[in-house]
């Protein structure tokens, strides 16, 4: 009888160990992948910011394209018109297209403030609405 006990206790000891170990190996194993997790991020978050930073050069390169298809713009206009009268020229075409995006643009910002959510906060009334009276329908 006493060799059945001590047998028992060794299974039991035996599984005791074995979920000790179960939950030191899965602990490991997650401290393992969260730090996988944070190297892998590093690795692509600077990826990202040279990406962003050759987006930045790109925008400034391309600004300085504009600048100069511009003076290219002038220059042309300058064979046949006087250089001042070109310049002016274009300036006032480019003073109207900033004049029409500006408009534009505070058209679109004046349809999205305030910046509440209408439709969910209609849907969420409507909600309300309808819980207050099922629980009033429930009570008679």
């Amino acid at each position: 009888m006493s060799d059945v006990r001590e047998r028992q206790t060794s299974q039991e000891a035996s599984f005791a160990e074995l979920t000790r170990q179960l939950s030191e190996q899965t602990s490991r194993l997650i401290h393992q992948e969260i730090e996988l997790a944070k190297a892998e991020l590093t690795v692509k978050g600077k990826r990202a910011g040279i990406g962003a930073g050759m987006f930045g050069g790109a925008g400034a390169i391309g600004f300085y394209a504009l600048g100069a298809l511009i003076a290219t713009v002038i220059l042309a206009l300058a064979q046949a018109v006087a250089a001042w009268l070109a310049a002016l020229i274009v300036t006032v075409v480019l003073a109207a297209i900033a004049g029409v995006l500006v408009l534009q643009g505070r058209n679109k910002v004046a349809q999205a403030t305030p910046p509440v959510p209408e439709q969910a906060t209609e849907s969420v009334k409507e909600d309300v609405q309808w819980a207050k009276t099922r629980a009033q329908a429930a009570r008679k």
